[in-house]
């Protein structure tokens, strides 16, 4: 974006709910969009949202707030507890994913309300129960006049070595949501050999799942299915050392400032919130892309799109209004910032994975007969493990 073009666009005032630690609103600030009100019901993640947008008017409860102030954008990156396939994928209907009925609840009060409506969820709700939970969201859309898009894009896109993807859903009763959502659209880089890159992967996981993501750690998560911090490991490429990332670079992975949660660990000194809240938390490049792209909105050409059958899967990105929906042809990757390996991002003092947790993982791969690895890493894992007893023993 020229400094022109910086000077000249409209000013848009932005609402944030389900807020967590400010990853939206931190990229819309970057986009030159104001936040006018907040809404966050964690304790933690309310901290930290004091801490960095002061004088910014905060509510706890969505449930309670009962009309929206002026803006021009409603921004929503719901709950997905309900909705993840780390979770415990009660649906749209779940006790916490189910809180966007407060959105349509706000929005459907009488008068003009926001111009723009984004929503940011998990692609698992695609296909989870053949796609019930994005049928009830822009039916609902529907209902209440706007027009919507949707496409999934990948934090990586961005230039940050986090396999992230999410679903975008941009809304509309007065503009058109694909002039915004669907420009650009480029092709991967290409990442690597994972013999010779570092590799993230999950530890925790069991028997038929493995989070394994090459120069790059898997999407980061707000906790297990029993509510502990979820971290990912990572294998690096020369010691084939097996180690855990700080949280400072958990954030950074995000595309927040290192420290950015500190102030949801004042007075405990425990990390395990701030690795949830980041888990959790939308990742701020993508957040800025998408408010600079409400700026320069481009005219999107339709006439290759196809309709989209009532019962037909979800694509990767679609569009609809007035009853009907289309698949659009666009991938994950908007554009194609510089790329930073992650063996090379990483700014903070790792820790070697623990024994315990290293035993329990490799007894997993042994057992299982559906994990598929690169050559060398279950030698990796195993050589890893008696080094660190080695060391345990010399202590």
């Amino acid at each position: 974006m020229t400094a022109c073009e910086a000077n000249n666009r409209p000013a848009i005032r932005a609402v944030g709910l389900f807020a967590g630690i400010g990853g939206i609103e931190r990229g819309l600030h970057q986009a030159g969009i104001e936040t006018q009100l907040l809404c966050e019901i964690d304790p933690n993640a309310q901290r930290v949202l004091e801490q960095h947008f002061p004088g910014v008017p905060l509510v706890s409860d969505v449930r309670e707030l009962r009309a929206l102030p002026e803006a021009d954008l409603l921004a929503a990156g719901f709950p997905c507890q309900d909705l993840s396939q780390a979770g415990k994928t009660a649906g749209i209907g779940g006790k916490h994913s189910g809180l966007i009925a407060e959105v349509f609840r706000l929005l459907a009060r009488p008068g003009t309300g926001p111009r723009w409506l984004l929503l940011e969820n998990v692609p698992f709700m695609l296909q989870l129960q053949r796609g019930k939970a994005m049928w009830f969201l822009v039916s609902a859309l529907e209902e209440l006049g706007y027009a919507w898009a949707y496409r999934i894009v990948d934090t990586r896109a961005f230039g940050l070595p986090q396999r992230r993807q999410r679903v975008l859903l941009l809304a509309s009763r007065t503009e058109d949501p694909r002039s915004v959502l669907f420009f650009g659209d480029v092709a991967p880089p290409q990442f690597g050999e994972p013999e010779k890159v570092a590799c993230g992967f999950y530890w925790t996981e069991g028997l038929t799942g493995l989070g394994w993501a090459v120069d790059a750690v898997p999407t980061l998560k707000g906790g297990s299915t029993i509510g502990i911090p979820s971290l990912p490991a990572i294998r690096m490429p020369h010691d084939r050392m097996i180690v855990t990332p700080d949280i400072c670079d958990a954030e950074r992975l995000q595309g927040f400032p290192a420290n950015w949660t500190r102030p949801a660990s004042e007075g405990s000194g425990r990390k395990g919130p701030r690795w949830r809240l980041v888990g959790n938390a939308v990742s701020v490049p993508v957040a800025k892309w998408l408010g600079e792209r409400l700026h320069l909105p481009v005219q999107y050409n339709d006439k290759q799109d196809r309709a989209l059958p009532k019962n037909a899967p979800w694509p990767r990105a679609a569009w609809g209004k007035n009853g009907k929906a289309y698949s659009a042809d666009v991938s994950p990757w908007p554009v194609r910032y510089h790329y930073q390996h992650l063996a090379d991002f990483l700014d903070h003092d790792t820790a070697p994975l623990s024994e315990r947790a290293t035993a329990g993982f490799l007894k997993r791969v042994r057992a299982s007969t559906t994990l598929r690895f690169p050559k060398r890493f279950k030698t990796d894992i195993a050589e890893h493990l008696r080094n660190v007893r080695a060391s345990l023993a010399l202590a």
